[in-house]
């Protein structure tokens, strides 16, 4: 029983001493962390001045010639070489033969036509001096001007209604114009270019038979190009022909600048747009290119124009009043990829000027204004 008592006693002696220096190690341990502080961020402000802004229309294509010619091939035959090969990329000069028929077979044909003729007004001619002196020196020099190897020249002017009656009775009037229709078809067995410019696209090679109706290929004039772009009606009022337009290709390394020289009045049903057509020149323009333009539509007056981040749900900006940041409600009136043109944004007002993340109505801020530093 006493050694039941005196473990009872040296226990409790024991828990009361651990509950000791445990209160006393708890009670030395200083707290090292220091107070928390409340942080203020720094945030880019500008103070608007509202001005005029102008509303540049963002719109792109392909440029396209503006002299095109899809050539077509009206007579059959053998295409024969020419002085230059007929391929893609070749440049042929304005008068240049580009394509050359085999019309050797059709030529006689019309040679043997202006034979007749030629035999017709000399059987005419003995009775020419003998009925109508008068008008005979005018047949006699038409007569010794009729060359076979060239085209046949214009009839002499019928003056009186016997020479009519007495022309037309032997048929000659006929026969000259079948003449001139064999020889405008001996025309076609030739195609010129009709201006400078590149072969764009050759569907025939020398030898080949070429059958009437059948396209040959496709020539341009590489001075001169067409931009057509889509632009939504909203800005199709304000649009003017010869408004200039600055040009951009898809690198923005290179710009041009051109002119608006057509605007279609069709509406696109579908989407609700028109085109605006934009004539540009430059050395190293080639068909097809990719171009941006950005028209000048019109001018906002007392607006501004900020970065698109910047516009919150429900058309709301942050501003500066007092340090503390707060909600303002404006009026968005153009948005491009980038930025957003306002209004109802007082002047004098400080505006958030970058995206801040976290910000809310009521935030303390610190102010950098960027358009002072």
């Amino acid at each position: 029983m006493r050694k039941l008592i005196i473990s009872a006693v040296v226990g409790g002696v024991i828990i009361f001493a651990s509950l000791y220096f445990a209160g006393l190690i708890a009670d030395s341990k200083e707290n090292n962390r220091p107070p928390s502080q409340k942080i203020v961020k720094t945030v880019f402000v500008d103070t608007v001045q509202n001005t005029t802004i102008p509303i540049m229309v963002p719109a792109n294509g392909n440029l396209q010639a503006k002299k095109r010619v899809e050539l077509y091939s009206e007579v059959q035959g053998v295409f024969r070489p020419g002085s230059k090969l007929f391929r893609t990329g070749q440049e042929y000069a304005a008068g240049q033969t580009l394509i050359r028929i085999d019309a050797s077979e059709y030529y006689a044909t019309v040679q043997s036509a202006k034979s007749n003729l030629y035999n017709l007004l000399t059987s005419i001619m003995p009775d020419l001096r003998l009925d109508y002196p008068e008008i005979y020196p005018k047949w006699q020099q038409y007569l010794n001007g009729f060359d076979l190897e060239k085209t046949t020249p214009e009839l002499p002017k019928l003056d009186s209604e016997k020479e009519k009656f007495f022309i037309t009775g032997r048929e000659i009037i006929t026969t000259y114009y079948n003449v001139k229709n064999l020889e405008q078809r001996l025309s076609k067995y030739t195609i010129t270019a009709p201006f400078t410019g590149v072969l764009t696209e050759a569907l025939v090679t020398e030898g080949t038979l070429v059958r009437s109706g059948q396209k040959l290929g496709e020539f341009i004039d590489t001075g001169l190009y067409e931009l057509g772009v889509s632009v939504s009606k909203t800005y199709g009022d304000f649009l003017r022909v010869g408004r200039k337009v600055e040009l951009t290709n898809l690198e923005k390394t290179q710009s041009y600048m051109g002119e608006v020289t057509r605007v279609n009045s069709r509406v696109d049903q579908n989407s609700q747009t028109i085109m605006v057509y934009i004539e540009v020149s430059g050395d190293n323009l080639k068909e097809g290119q990719y171009l941006e333009a950005n028209l000048e539509a019109k001018e906002e007056p007392n607006a501004i124009e900020i970065n698109r981040s910047l516009l919150l749900e429900n058309n709301q900006i942050f501003v500066v009043r007092d340090s503390i940041l707060d909600l303002m409600d404006v009026k968005p009136v153009f948005f491009t990829d980038r930025t957003v043109v306002l209004k109802n944004v007082p002047d004098g007002e400080v505006i958030v000027a970058k995206p801040m993340t976290g910000a809310y109505a009521g935030m303390l801020v610190r102010t950098f204004d960027e358009s002072k530093s």
